[in-house]
């Protein structure tokens, strides 16, 4: 099984820490390496984790505040200068694609891009798609999940418990059809298994609401935004975020194997467990991300 590997370049909110830069994170799965969001000083943070910006596949934008996309000049430069040569693909909400149009008249900084934004499903290939959610916030703002399929694999014991050669005959085995190989009928079942997908939803920056439940449903790791412990509450809904209770509340709903927070907001710098404890009341898988945690999965 191929491992996703995510990467938190950035854990803080609107107001950088010095423990926390600006929202990013960095999803790779085999030749894919998916940007979510791009705070400021993400292009730094790429040589603090040791990675290569030159990698990038894809950028998908949540909303267009300053803290999650004022990295995108500088990791545009940097990408220019180092002679980045694919087309990044950019997706984003509504207003996204006036928005990096205006970055690069503004900065006169000019990269080969194809800009979507987008609603629902939007991307899909045979082995992944991505989705898109839109969520309640005070800019077009969407929620993001990556998901792998389930798979049919042939078991190689079994091929070679029954001689079976290397051959076109495999193929029609993988897509689920039954063959006969030397007068004797094989059915696919019984040389192959299914291999479950996997589910990865990125929700950040949004007041709460059923459509993040919605598309984080059965997801094996859910990262959310908690920028308010309960005794804010009022505060978050006036803000339009979450609480730590909120968020966990979502991954207890949503079935979800594992949550972890970001987007950690400066006024807990000195006590980001009060915002863990809080979550791990209603979710008890539930970790707190800091900047440059790597996970794999």
């Amino acid at each position: 099984m191929e491992k996703i590997t995510l990467t938190f370049l950035g854990t803080g909110n609107a107001v950088p820490t010095p423990k926390r830069n600006h929202t990013a994170m960095l999803l790779t799965y085999k030749n894919e390496n998916i940007l979510i969001d791009c705070g400021e000083g993400t292009q730094r943070q790429f040589k603090f984790a040791k990675l290569s910006a030159n990698k990038i596949t894809k950028l998908l934008l949540t909303h267009l505040h300053g803290d999650h996309v004022l990295g995108i000049p500088g990791l545009f430069q940097t990408l220019k200068m180092n002679n980045f040569s694919r087309t990044l693909e950019v997706y984003g909400p509504r207003g996204t694609e006036r928005f990096i149009y205006g970055l690069e008249q503004l900065f006169k900084i000019k990269i080969q891009t194809r800009i979507e934004e987008v609603f629902s499903k939007f991307l899909e290939t045979d082995e992944f798609y991505l989705e898109a959610a839109s969520m309640k916030h005070d800019a077009p703002c969407n929620a993001y999940s990556f998901v792998i399929k389930d798979k049919f694999r042939l078991d190689p014991k079994k091929l070679k418990k029954l001689k079976l050669p290397n051959s076109p005959i495999l193929k029609q085995l993988a897509e689920g059809k039954d063959i006969t190989f030397e007068g004797k009928k094989i059915k696919a079942s019984e040389v192959s298994y299914l291999e479950k997908g996997r589910k990865i939803t990125f929700i950040l920056d949004t007041a709460y609401n059923d459509a993040a439940t919605e598309l984080a449903s059965e997801s094996d790791i859910l990262v959310c935004e908690a920028s308010f412990s309960n005794e804010e509450a009022q505060l978050a809904s006036e803000r339009m975020h979450l609480t730590a209770e909120q968020a966990a509340t979502i991954a207890k709903k949503a079935n979800a194997k594992r949550l972890i927070l970001t987007h950690i907001s400066q006024r807990y710098e000195h006590n980001p467990r009060a915002i863990l404890e809080e979550a791990r009341k209603v979710f008890k898988n539930t970790t707190l991300a800091k900047d440059l945690d790597v996970v794999e999965f």
